[in-house]
């Protein structure tokens, strides 16, 4: 890939270690973009800019973070280093994603660790980076999410499901509610458009929750980075299946259970701080 239609364009991708999330990394890269490539750990971090540059890109056009998401301070302090070193994000790619344990788990927060790494993240992310996100003009943010969250339902009275816990139910969850926050992660007049997206089934460390095959890790990728080409025209709010507009579960159209959610995710949110 050589084109740069991304070119002086800058992108930041969470869970870019390893399957979707690297793959798109890659190809962002490839199409330009200074790609910000955020994992677990430091050294998984400079692991992935390491076989990213292995596999042709650029080492000037990647930049390495680490942030644990199961810790909500390093989310902020994350956010805070984009914003110090960079005016203006174009592309913030919510790719993040764990796999529910056994076991309902806490985090030091007091969230349900699926929950709070593949939703409170991104909605921490899109609060704390609004600034150079909206400072870009046409910035885009594309969260991966799936199609179990059809599957879902928000259990408001238990979010962390405590009481009754299924790990499949917890994941679906999380996901759903990544997919009901989109279109409050792009308030009207902030110049920011988001969307959401089934990847497909890709093999994945999440595959076990699907089923047994999956298409590569690249394909997903595909799906991500489409959405995020200035010349894809996007309906903001929207989720997206195999490239176009796709029918969400029916919370995700509930404009009661929407402004319920981002009153929880704050309340969350807010109680780590």
């Amino acid at each position: 890939m050589s084109d740069a239609v991304l070119s002086a364009r800058t992108a930041l991708v969470t869970g870019a270690s390893s399957g979707i999330g690297w793959e798109t990394a890659r190809l962002l890269a490839g199409h330009g973009a200074t790609v910000l490539v955020h994992a677990r750990t430091a050294a998984e971090a400079e692991y992935a800019v390491a076989r990213l540059v292995e596999a042709g890109v650029r080492r000037d056009q990647l930049v390495e973070l680490a942030a644990d998401f199961t810790r909500l301070a390093e989310v902020a302090v994350l956010a805070g280093t984009v914003v110090k070193h960079y005016l203006a994000l174009d592309l913030l790619v919510n790719n993040a994603a764990a796999m529910a344990p056994e076991r309902c788990t806490l985090t030091d927060d007091g969230n349900e660790v699926s929950l709070q790494v593949n939703f409170l993240a991104a909605h921490l992310l899109a609060k704390l980076l609004r600034a150079p996100l909206s400072a870009a003009g046409d910035a885009r943010i594309v969260n991966v999410s799936s199609s179990l969250h059809r599957t879902a339902s928000m259990n408001w009275s238990d979010p962390h499901r405590v009481k009754k816990y299924s790990r499949v139910a917890a994941y679906a969850q999380s996901q759903l509610a990544l997919t009901m926050a989109t279109a409050d992660m792009a308030p009207a007049d902030a110049g920011i458009t988001a969307v959401s997206l089934n990847p497909g089934q890709c093999a994945t460390a999440l595959l076990p929750l699907y089923g047994r095959t999956g298409a590569p890790a690249v394909e997903g990728a595909e799906a991500v980075v489409q959405l995020c080409l200035p010349e894809t025209v996007v309906v903001n709010g929207a989720y997206y299946e195999g490239g176009s507009v796709a029918q969400t579960a029916p919370a995700a159209q509930e404009e009661r259970s929407l402004k319920r959610l981002a009153k929880l995710a704050d309340q969350l949110v807010d109680q780590a701080a």
